[in-house]
C-alpha cells in the first residue's frame, strides 16, 4: 500500500467552540472520506467522564475509528505535549494505512502543540514553583488573566491551568512562553487546514439544549457512580460542568442552580474558544462553516476535497 507519510503533510482539522456541531460535521465527512478521527479534546481523554464531555456515542465509535478518547484515568494529569506526541503517532498510523485522518476538537492548546511544534521547556526549581503556587493558587480566573495580559498577552485567553503555567514560566525563567515557543520550537511534521464550525448567535441556545439533554440522559447517574471511585481532587473533575453536577448530586445545589452554573461556565468557555480560533489560526488556512445553513454539507465537502495550499474562505 502506498505510504502517505512525508514531511509537511497537510492534515484536515475540524475545530470550533463547544456545542457548535463539530462532531456531526466530522462524522458526515469521515463517512465520505473513509477517515479516522483524532480527537483534540482535553476533556474526552478521561475514562468514565462521558456524558458531560460529549463523547461520541458507541454507535459513532463503531462506525468510525476514533483516537484520543478514553486514554487516561481520571486521576492522571495529561499535557498538550503528551497529546501532541500521541496524536503524531495516530496520524502517521492512519496515513500509513491509507486512511485520511481528521483532527477534530476544540482544545486550541492541543492544536498549537501539534501544528506549531513543541518546545523544550527550561527546568524550574521545585521550591520556587511551590512558593509561587501558594500565591497564584488563590487567584480566580479573571485575576490570572490580568496577570497574563501583562506578562504574555497573547495567551490571556487560555484556561486556568494554562494561565497558571504561563505565569510560572514568565516569572521563574524571565521569558515569555510565547517567546520560548518561537525560539525553542521543534519543527512540527504536519501542516493544518482548518474548518472552523460555528453557528454564530445560535450557539447560546445550542449550549442550553445540550446541557438539558445531558442532564436528562444520565449525567447525574454518571457523576454519582464516579464519586464512588474517583478522588475529589482528580484532574478530570475540572471538566466543565462536572463540579456543579457533583454538588447537585450531593444536595448542595438545586437542579436549576446547577444548570445555571453549567450554562454560564460553558458559555464562558465557548467565548474563550472563539477568541482563540479567531486570533490564533492563520487566515489563509481557515474555512468557516455555519452548520445551521441549508448548504453546510456542500461547503464541508468542498473543503474536504479542495487541494493543498487552497486559501481560506468563509461560508
Amino acid at each position: 500500500m502506498t505510504s502517505y507519510v512525508g514531511e509537511d503533510h497537510e492534515i484536515r482539522v475540524i475545530c470550533g467552540p463547544t456545542a457548535a456541531g463539530k462532531s456531526a460535521v466530522a462524522m458526515f465527512l469521515a463517512a465520505r472520506m473513509r477517515s479516522a478521527i483524532v480527537s483534540a479534546d482535553s476533556r474526552q481523554v478521561y475514562r468514565g467522564f462521558d456524558i458531560g464531555s460529549a463523547k461520541p456515542s458507541v454507535a459513532e465509535r463503531a462506525a468510525v475509528v476514533h483516537r484520543g478518547i478514553d486514554i487516561i484515568d481520571p486521576g492522571d494529569r495529561y499535557s498538550a505535549a503528551a497529546w501532541a506526541a500521541a496524536a503524531d503517532g495516530w496520524i502517521e498510523e492512519s496515513l500509513q494505512s491509507g486512511t485520511a485522518p481528521l483532527v477534530v476538537g476544540g482544545t486550541g492548546l492541543y492544536l498549537r502543540a501539534l501544528f506549531e511544534g513543541l518546545f523544550d521547556e527550561p527546568a524550574l526549581e521545585p521550591a520556587r514553583r511551590e512558593q509561587l503556587a501558594s500565591v497564584t493558587g488563590a487567584f480566580d480566573v479573571p485575576e490570572l488573566r490580568r496577570w497574563v495580559t501583562h506578562l504574555d498577552p497573547g495567551r490571556a485567553t487560555l484556561g486556568r491551568t494554562q494561565l497558571l503555567r504561563v505565569i510560572e514560566i514568565a516569572l521563574l525563567t524571565g521569558h515569555r512562553m510565547s517567546d520560548l515557543h518561537r525560539d525553542r520550537a521543534r519543527r512540527a511534521r504536519w501542516r493544518p487546514r482548518y474548518l472552523v464550525v460555528d453557528p454564530g448567535a445560535a450557539l447560546a441556545d445550542r449550549i442550553g439544549r445540550r446541557i438539558d439533554d445531558m442532564l436528562d440522559h444520565g449525567w447525574m447517574d454518571e457523576v454519582r457512580q464516579l464519586m464512588e471511585t474517583v478522588p475529589a481532587a482528580a484532574p478530570a473533575w475540572k471538566t466543565t460542568g462536572y463540579d456543579a453536577v457533583r454538588r447537585l448530586v450531593s444536595g448542595s445545589l438545586s437542579l436549576a442552580q446547577a444548570r445555571e452554573i453549567i450554562l454560564i461556565e460553558t458559555r464562558q468557555y465557548a467565548k474563550r474558544q472563539r477568541t482563540w480560533f479567531r486570533h490564533q489560526l492563520p487566515a489563509d488556512r481557515v474555512t468557516r462553516l455555519d452548520p445551521t445553513t441549508s448548504d453546510w454539507h456542500a461547503v464541508a465537502e468542498r473543503w474536504a476535497a479542495s487541494p493543498a495550499h487552497s486559501s481560506g474562505t468563509s461560508a
